[in-house]
Parts: structure tokens; C-alpha cells; sequence
């Protein structure tokens, strides 16, 4: 990670944005394009109130090839989990489809329960464009995507793009809805492929990825708000907690001692940089961070896929530290120990800045 990455700072402080989760949003909203913006505000996606849950499916796209500063650990001890920042390395593809009309795939191991119907689900990639060449944003909008055992299908992204050019990165983040296909396609290894990033080395360094989230429902399971949010947000530079991102969640009805999770995906956070934390304060009462054994309270963004501080499904390849690109659960229950009718979530970005892209909330609920 080089100095570049303080350009962030320029963009000036992050306001604070309301979410209510009241809004009955349960079906998808209607496209509008592949147009870009560099600035897309987080809005509710989706939510509802049904006896099932949220589960997702994320790998990272690119890893390092070898290392480039005489002070980096050895590659290969970095994708085990070493600290290790992708500035510091040759990065490039990762590829496990042997497809020679590919230039990268990965395929990670959705867990819809058996019995469950898939209510909705949606598919996020993302990365930076400009390394060591330099992608074109023409392609952000289209991957492709292969079911269990099935065969590549073209996906097209249909809401606004999130893309922020500076001087030393050009990060992009795109989503479509894949409700059909998820509700064909079922649990098993899911591979996303051609995913639009650039490879090679520079200062702010290579990175991208997917995350697929499912809301589902089953009849023997509890009843849970499921809620989704999505946007693109650059944390700033430097800029410390004062100038973080603030997601508020009203409407909820979870009891005392209820249990819950919240997602995250979020984009160049280095593991070892410090100063990135997640907090949450349920109805305005004592603040907690959110954080376990694989995500510090100030390395949260530490470029990790992890479900309570463990890896939760099958990823090909499965690499601990993936170098710039996070797709982390983290256990809600302890901030609803007494109930909960809003929670807010605060998010500070790390000492050299970072994106965010997508948060995800399940509670229990009750009528």
C-alpha cells in the first residue's frame, strides 16, 4: 500500500445516512442501466420478515505471484495468513476452471439448507482497474457465472456501478440480481469467473472479488429479518472514526437475547494496517465492536472471508489472507442481549483509506 492511497482524503468526509428497515422493499428494485457513478449512497435492497435466514458465498479473484518488497513475507506464507499488503507483491489471477477462454475464476460453496426456498439473492463483484495495466470500465458490468456442475452463464449488472478513478487506483463495484438462477442452481460450488481487474504491481496494489448473498426461508427455522443494503463508499484516508460511515437500522423487534449476524464486504483493506473498526450500538444505548479471533476490533477490513472468526464454507482456491478484498459475518447477538428495535452501525476506515460495498443483517424477530 503506498502513499497514493491517501488521495481518499481529498473526497472530504462521509456523511451520515438513515436506513429504515419499515420500507417493504421484499421484491428487487427495477433496473436502471449500467450507468457509472463514483459515489453510490447506501440504500435497502431488500428485507423481510420470514422464518428462515441470510447465507453467502464470496472468494477473491486475484492473489500474489511473488514478492516485490525486500521487506514482504514469502508469498506463499501470506495466502496461509501471514500479514501482508498486495502493494507489496506481483499479483495475478487466480484460476481454477481450466478454461482457456477465461482469465480468472474461483468457486466458493453456497449452503442453502435443504428443504429451504430461495427468496432472493444477489451477486456483487468488484476490484481495482488499474495496476500493473490497466482494465477497461467498459466490462464492469458483466461476469461470468457457473451453478454446481452447470455450465457459464453470462450475468449482466442491472443497477448504477459504483467507480472512483484517483490517482492511484480505479475501483469499481457492480451487482445484478440472480434470483432465478440461485433458485435453480441450489446449494454446492458456485464459480464466478471474468471478473474485470487488473493484475501486475503498484504502489496502491491489485485487488477484487465476489460475494453472493441469499435470503432463503424454511418453515423449520426461526423467524428472522433479513435485511440488504448495497452501495459504494470510500472510507477516507487517514480520516479516523470522526469521518466514518454510519448505516441506522429502525424498525427491528428482536427480544432480549435474541440472536443475530451482520455482513460485510469491503475492499482494500490490508491486513496489518491498522485503524479500521466496525461498531454497533443497539437503540442509542453502550457502543460494542464487532471484531473475533480473525478480525481485530482495529484490522477488522484485514482482507479475510470469515464467518465468526472461522472459515464457514469451501472455497477453491482458499487462501486466509486474500490481499484486498473482505467478505466477513460477524456474531450480532451480544448488542442484542436486551432487545433491539434499531441498531447503528459505524464503520472507520484504515490509516490509508478503503471501499465499502455491501452490509447484510439478520436478527430475530417476533409479532
Amino acid at each position: 500500500m503506498g502513499s497514493s492511497r491517501r488521495i481518499l482524503g481529498t473526497l472530504g468526509l462521509l456523511s451520515c445516512l438513515t436506513l429504515s428497515a419499515n420500507v417493504p422493499v421484499a421484491g428487487a428494485s427495477p433496473p436502471v442501466g449500467t450507468r457509472e457513478l463514483p459515489r453510490v449512497p447506501f440504500t435497502q435492497r431488500y428485507q423481510a420478515v420470514q422464518h428462515g435466514g441470510l447465507v453467502r458465498a464470496s472468494n477473491s479473484s486475484i492473489s500474489c505471484r511473488k514478492e516485490v518488497s525486500p521487506e514482504a513475507e514469502p508469498c506463499a506464507e501470506v495466502k496461509r495468513g501471514a500479514p501482508g499488503v498486495n502493494s507489496d507483491f506481483e499479483m495475478f489471477y487466480s484460476e481454477v476452471d481450466k478454461d482457456p477462454d477465461t482469465y480468472n475464476s474461483t468457486r466458493a460453496e453456497l449452503k442453502v439448507p435443504q428443504g429451504a426456498k430461495v427468496s432472493y439473492a444477489r451477486l456483487y463483484w468488484g476490484g481495482n482497474l488499474r495496476v500493473g495495466e490497466q482494465k477497461p470500465p467498459e466490462d464492469n458490468g458483466r461476469v461470468l457465472v457457473a451453478e454446481p456442475a452447470g455450465a457459464y452463464k453470462e450475468v449482466l449488472a442491472d443497477t448504477v456501478i459504483g467507480h472512483r478513478s484517483d490517482a492511484g487506483s480505479d475501483a469499481y463495484q457492480a451487482s445484478a440480481d440472480v434470483t432465478p438462477l440461485v433458485r435453480k442452481g441450489g446449494a454446492g460450488m458456485w464459480t464466478v469467473a471474468q471478473l474485470n481487474i487488473a493484475m501486475g504491481h503498484s504502489e496502491v496494489g491489485a485487488w477484487g472479488g465476489w460475494t453472493l448473498v441469499v435470503a432463503y426461508e424454511h418453515p423449520q427455522e426461526p423467524l428472522r429479518r433479513v435485511s440488504l443494503w448495497d452501495g459504494f463508499e470510500g472510507l477516507a484516508a487517514g480520516a479516523g472514526e470522526e469521518a466514518g460511515e454510519t448505516v441506522e437500522v429502525t424498525g427491528l423487534a428482536a427480544a432480549a437475547g435474541s440472536s443475530g449476524k451482520v455482513g460485510v464486504v469491503a475492499y482494500d483493506g490490508d491486513r496489518g494496517t491498522l485503524g479500521d473498526s466496525l461498531t454497533v450500538t443497539a437503540d442509542s444505548g453502550r457502543r460494542l465492536s464487532l471484531s473475533d479471533a480473525e478480525n481485530p476490533f482495529n484490522d477488522v477490513m484485514n482482507s479475510t472471508i470469515t464467518e465468526f472468526g472461522h472459515p464457514s464454507f469451501a472455497r477453491q482456491p482458499e487462501h486466509m489472507n486474500n490481499l484486498g478484498y473482505d467478505a466477513d459475518v460477524f456474531d450480532l447477538s451480544p448488542a442484542l442481549s436486551g432487545g433491539a428495535r434499531s441498531l447503528s452501525f459505524k464503520f472507520a476506515g484504515e490509516s490509508q483509506g478503503n471501499f465499502l460495498g455491501v452490509l447484510f443483517v439478520q436478527t430475530d424477530a417476533r409479532r
